[in-house]
């Protein structure tokens, strides 16, 4: 009976800090864009120098999770800060890439291997806006992220279908696809922000842990079209990624955050031969270590440290 005080006091603790803290973004004027890509133009360089007006996706290597920052000369997000700990990798990087600030941080949802990082990365630099689904979860890691932001004394930001975050970049936009309606709250996964980043004519698609219940309401709300870059859904899994949504996306490039030996078997062979099938080049955390796509508007160029 103590043991089910206890837990349902922590639970309304923690949804009253929800609540304090989340609050629905403004609409903001979407930022002017180009034409639909029709070409990547694609190929890898290890000593690549970014130049002027360039956006840089990097796919940071924390093992199994994810952590994602989105970086140009006016514009850093970061999307997601991977397990516990693995807080003070992600700033290190950010630090050794110059990132001083962070003008947009995303939690996509709060799976540990997602959420764990980010009250470390929240608390180590400066940070001016948050974006997370509304959901409710008790583990600690969340309830840290939760109280990291109350300390900086900001606000949530909903992140959910036709929310977009503003940018300085000149034809760079970032609008949320996704989630596009409420899910179980046991469904964590599917619950997942889904971003969809424009800059110039090419297209990139950000996608947390989202599953075919997700994929599936996308697909149905007609939110999806060909990306040039997608970051691959649950690091693999075989329960996302399916036929349908990738004929859909048709993705020439496709980055999978993934832990070397994981004891979940990711990427699965389902997954990567779905990946094939639609003529997508694969990179992997485990194979390729930090991964970085530069896209200039028109053309990408991925560099990967190994």
């Amino acid at each position: 009976m103590k043991q089910y005080k206890y837990f349902a006091l922590a639970l309304v603790v923690i949804i009253v800090i929800i609540v304090s803290l989340l609050s629905d973004p403004a609409s903001e004027s979407p930022t002017s864009i180009g034409p639909t890509a029709t070409s990547s133009d694609t190929e890898v360089n290890k000593n690549l120098v970014q130049a002027d007006g360039d956006v840089k996706v990097h796919m940071i290597d924390i093992g199994q999770g994810d952590s994602l920052l989105i970086q140009s000369n006016k514009d850093t997000i970061l999307i997601d800060g991977g397990n516990k700990g693995k807080g003070d990798e992600v700033l290190d990087y950010l630090e050794k890439n110059n990132v001083t600030k962070l003008t947009a941080v995303i939690s996509t949802h709060p799976d540990a291997d997602h959420i764990g990082g980010l009250a470390e990365i929240i608390r180590g630099i400066p940070v001016q806006a948050v974006y997370a689904p509304r959901v409710t979860h008790t583990t600690e890691a969340y309830k840290q992220f939760l109280l990291s932001v109350k300390e900086r004394a900001l606000k949530i930001k909903i992140a959910k279908n036709g929310v977009q975050i503003p940018t300085k970049t000149a034809g760079l936009s970032l609008d949320f696809i996704g989630p596009t309606k409420e899910y179980s709250q046991s469904d964590l996964n599917d619950w997942s922000a889904v971003l969809k980043m424009t800059h110039g004519t090419k297209k990139f698609l950000f996608t947390g842990d989202a599953e075919t219940p997700a994929e599936k309401d996308m697909l149905a709300f007609n939110l999806l079209e060909p990306v040039d870059v997608l970051k691959v859904s649950h690091h693999g899994a075989a329960e996302a990624s399916n036929t349908d949504y990738l004929q859909k996306l048709q993705p020439k490039l496709a980055g999978i955050s993934v832990g070397k030996g994981n004891r979940y078997d990711h990427p699965t062979t389902e997954t990567l031969k779905r990946l094939k099938k639609v003529g997508a080049t694969i990179y992997r955390t485990d194979q390729h270590g930090h991964i970085v796509f530069i896209s200039n508007g028109k053309n990408i160029i991925v560099k990967v440290e190994r």
